[in-house]
């Protein structure tokens, strides 16, 4: 019993904490609930919603605030600010993009990637992609290594599909996950145990690629794009 009150109160937590809130929020503002220019509710309608204190609410629009999407005018209320323009610089733009809307962007950009590379990679191509399959595996859980050449693994692909503006494009993609304020995700998704599963993730991919198996291929990637969306959406309620 005592052991059940405590989950019980655990869940709460971490479901009605700043980072918890700041998450709902934001996931608010980008689904479109609050649209660009809306004003928000007062800090006091917000907690009653949210079922959270004031003082949560109230750090959860400093962290909004912080990071762009709101916009918070003394005497008159919180703003939404999530319309970008031609203008916004790339950093910008990344800092308004959360963990979810980049894993939902790479799952639809991969599969077609890869796709491809099924089809056009070299037995050259196939070499370089082994030699860093054999870095990821040797990383021992150590993040930085794996992020490193995790990232060097879907470039590989995205090479192998011969097509210039998908590079690019996926260039793009690595800048984003590869920036600071994905530190804390990273933190908590790569434990020794997730590693050990996108690893073998990895490997399905390219013993498939190597057998020019397209349908194997994307049966791995697809494998290993919804572990890591559902990681990451383990990531979001805690505190």
């Amino acid at each position: 019993m005592t052991t059940n009150l405590a989950s019980q109160r655990s869940a709460v937590k971490t479901t009605k904490g700043t980072r918890a809130i700041t998450a709902r929020i934001r996931k608010e503002i980008e689904i479109g609930t609050y649209s660009d220019g809306d004003q928000l509710p007062a800090e006091r309608q917000l907690s009653e919603r949210y079922e959270a204190s004031r003082s949560t609410i109230r750090k959860a629009l400093t962290n909004l605030e912080e990071i762009g999407l709101v916009v918070r005018k003394i005497g008159s209320g919180t703003f939404v600010n999530y319309m970008l323009n031609d203008e916004d610089k790339a950093e910008n733009v990344i800092d308004k993009i959360s963990p979810l809307q980049l894993m939902e962007a790479r799952i639809g950009f991969e599969r077609q990637m890869t796709r491809l590379a099924v089809v056009h990679a070299t037995a050259q191509d196939l070499a370089t992609i082994g030699a860093v399959l054999e870095k990821l595996e040797n990383t021992n859980s150590d993040k930085e290594e794996f992020t490193r050449w995790d990232l060097e693994f879907h470039l590989l692909l995205a090479k192998c599909s011969r097509n210039p503006l998908i590079l690019h494009l996926y260039s793009q993609i690595n800048e984003v996950r590869n920036h600071s304020q994905w530190g804390a995700s990273k933190d908590l998704v790569l434990t020794p145990a997730n590693i050990a599963d996108y690893n073998k993730c990895h490997r399905a991919i390219y013993s498939a690629l190597c057998q020019r198996d397209v349908a194997g291929t994307m049966d791995a990637l697809n494998e290993h794009m919804e572990l890591a969306r559902i990681h990451l959406i383990g990531t979001i309620v805690d505190v």
